[in-house]
């Protein structure tokens, strides 16, 4: 699975929760459909992890100060963005 592969399935997933803004979840929420192969190994856990940075670097997610764990919802501000993306990488 290539890492825009993996940018679209987190955005479907928390467009789906509609974790927009204010409302936010561990990225571990996100990424349990992702398949066993990929979240299983350290090569798969490095792609997601940078599909998660270019995400914030893109301003497509805001990563919320951790607990725990990192939290993160979609920028509201980048809707119209998001949804574009989502619709050219189905």
């Amino acid at each position: 699975m290539k890492k825009e592969d993996i940018m679209w399935y987190l955005l479907v997933k928390l467009t789906s929760m509609k974790k927009i803004g204010g409302s936010h979840t561990e990225i571990k929420n996100i990424t349990k459909g992702l398949p066993s192969s990929i979240t299983s190994n350290k090569k798969g856990k490095k792609i997601v992890k940078k599909a998660i940075k270019e995400l914030v670097n893109k301003r497509f997610l805001f990563a919320k100060p951790p607990t725990q764990e990192i939290h993160v919802s979609l920028n509201p501000k980048n809707i119209k963005k998001i949804r574009k993306f989502i619709e050219e990488n189905k």
